[in-house]
């Protein structure tokens, strides 16, 4: 082995351990030392700059349970009783919770996804919560008027009627809520939910019965904690918080602890796109009319309480006159091909990074695959054949120049300890035996290192496909979203893992053995903490690796036999 293989074997190696480092950093609460995440200056609009596209925090109603604001009407806590009056309604895959203050949605259950994961709750005896209210948790959806004394989130509303829950052979359900004259303005809000549908039509109509014309903004936000979710473990991350998408800078996502700095950089000013707050395999968002100009904003309302929403400027209403403002607010799971349905550019709440452009054909493929089997474990088994099948040729060539090299060992190491003290007719001797057994000792690094980004994108897959969860495979896996209960196929991992490097030409340098054989190991470990989709997807793959090794190095007439590095 040259000096060249020796150098990049060691820049892999530092380069891994920069990337876990930076993990650490994050997962302790800290700022990643070497590639800290940052929005391009392009997402700032023109008024960003002197913060000027941000609305003011006084202008804007303080969230439940924060600390009020003595400009807004109406802005201090009402207590639990009369005054604060909650109304359950149901549909075929929601359980949403309003209340009376403010006409606001402070709850909201999906009936086909269950709370639990780990395979305990499949049956969904108790529906996942995302929109709550109760306890330490907060997570709701607001509305209101700003810009002079008018309704607000804080406003007592009045419920029409008693809408149920939607029936059956009934397609949509209706709850509106009217709010009392403030300052000759009255706020109706219309919610309407329709069966097997994620995303609610939210119809305000901002009636003007007083004397003079005014001239509103209305306000839709998303207020929540900024509690993680429970799938975070310190070797993997997803990301939770707000997000906006416009068509000008397409999808940007705010971490909490950059809100309220220099760091919280987005598009403010737009006249399409929504408003989010996404968590590992759900979100809720926004959906505002195309065409309808509007400033997005992001805020800190109170410790460990953020809010993400848009501030519209209504046209001037005549007394007597009404205004009618359309909007949709999605609350579901990131179901990739329902959110495509519901509006451009929403699917891209289920994050994939950089490698989106590659995940999402292999999003595809896979949900094809399972539409077949009806499992998403053997779906998985089967999309990562299909992918080793698509590069076999490639990972041919990778594994001939391995075999060559593997053949070449022995005469390789006796002439590095023959001339151990002369280093320079050591390589002028090793790149002689490489010219003439036509071997290049690159040659089986360039294959494999073109599918890594391949690979990469179907772990982001896995991981952020909300199918995964409480999704069974077989025997003990009841849940591939969640890591193996018995440990049992991280151990299978491990002893593949070892086998494949045993497979592979042993280097010259002692050193880099050991290395050789560290690096898998430490890799190995990582896995009894990852779901147990990817640890499958990974076995799968080494598996499928070995069986390829081992049957070119049959055709090549080189053995197959295990190298081990001495270890003293």
């Amino acid at each position: 082995m040259n000096d060249i293989r020796r150098s990049i074997l060691w820049v892999v190696f530092g380069f891994s351990m920069v990337l876990i480092w930076d993990k650490w950093q994050i997962h302790n609460g800290k700022p990643a030392t070497f590639f800290p995440s940052a929005t391009p200056p392009a997402a700032m609009a023109p008024a960003a700059a002197n913060g000027a596209g941000t609305p003011p925090a006084a202008s804007l109603p303080q969230a439940a349970g924060a600390a009020g604001s003595t400009a807004v009407p109406g802005a201090d806590a009402v207590a639990p009783g009369a005054a604060n009056v909650r109304h359950e309604v149901r549909t075929d895959v929601l359980r949403l919770s309003f209340q009376s203050e403010g006409g606001a949605l402070v709850g909201a259950q999906l009936l086909r996804h269950a709370q639990a994961t780990g395979g305990k709750d499949r049956d969904v005896q108790t529906p996942f919560t995302l929109l709550t209210q109760e306890g330490n948790r907060t997570y709701v959806a607001q509305s209101g008027l700003v810009g002079g004394s008018f309704p607000t989130h804080k406003t007592p509303m009045t419920l029409v009627g008693n809408p149920g829950n939607l029936a059956d052979g009934q397609d949509e359900l209706k709850v509106r809520y009217e709010s009392a004259e403030v300052g000759g303005v009255q706020l109706v809000t219309t919610y309407t939910l329709r069966r097997g549908a994620y995303d609610i039509a939210v119809t305000h109509e901002v009636v003007n019965r007083g004397s003079a014309p005014v001239k509103p903004q209305l306000y839709r936000q998303l207020v929540r904690d900024g509690n993680t979710t429970e799938s975070q473990t310190p070797f993997y991350s997803t990301f939770t918080g707000p997000a906006v998408y416009t068509s000008e800078q397409k999808y940007q996502k705010i971490e909490f602890k950059n809100i309220g700095g220099d760091k919280a950089s987005y598009v403010r000013n737009t006249s399409d796109g929504y408003v989010a707050m996404v968590q590992h395999y759900f979100a809720s968002a926004w959906l505002g009319e195309n065409g309808e100009a509007r400033e997005n904003f992001v805020r800190k309302v109170a410790d460990d309480l953020y809010s993400v929403g848009t501030l519209t400027t209504l046209p001037e209403i005549a007394p007597g006159q009404t205004h009618t403002a359309q909007a949709r607010l999605f609350v579901g799971p990131q179901d990739e091909k329902m959110l495509e349905r519901v509006a451009p550019g929403l699917e891209l709440v289920k994050d994939y990074g950089w490698l989106t452009i590659l995940a999402k054909p292999l999003y595809w493929l896979l949900e094809k695959i399972h539409g077949f089997v009806s499992n998403w474990g053997w779906a998985i088994v089967l999309l990562v054949v299909l992918i080793k099948a698509a590069f076999y040729w490639l990972n041919a060539s990778a594994y001939r120049s391995m075999a060559k090299m593997k053949a070449i060992n022995p005469r390789i190491m006796e002439m590095r300890e023959r001339l151990k003290d002369n280093p320079q007719q050591m390589q002028q001797e090793m790149m002689k035996i490489y010219r003439e057994e036509k071997v290049n000792p690159l040659g089986g690094c360039f294959p494999i290192l073109i599918q890594i980004p391949v690979f990469i994108a179907l772990y982001w897959v896995l991981l952020s496909s909300v199918e995964m969860r409480n999704a069974p495979w077989l025997g003990w896996i009841t849940d591939l979203s969640t890591p193996d209960p018995f440990y049992i196929l991280p151990l299978v991992m491990a002893v593949t893992t070892m086998i494949q490097t045993a497979l592979n030409p042993l280097p010259p340098d002692p050193l880099q053995a050991k290395l050789m054989w560290f690096m898998p190991l430490i890799f190995s470990v990582m896995f009894f903490f990852f779901p147990s989709g990817l640890v499958l997807y990974w076995i799968t793959n080494n598996v499928l690796t070995i069986l390829q090794q081992a049957h070119i190095n049959h055709r090549m007439g080189v053995p197959l036999k295990f190298n081990l590095p001495k270890f003293k």
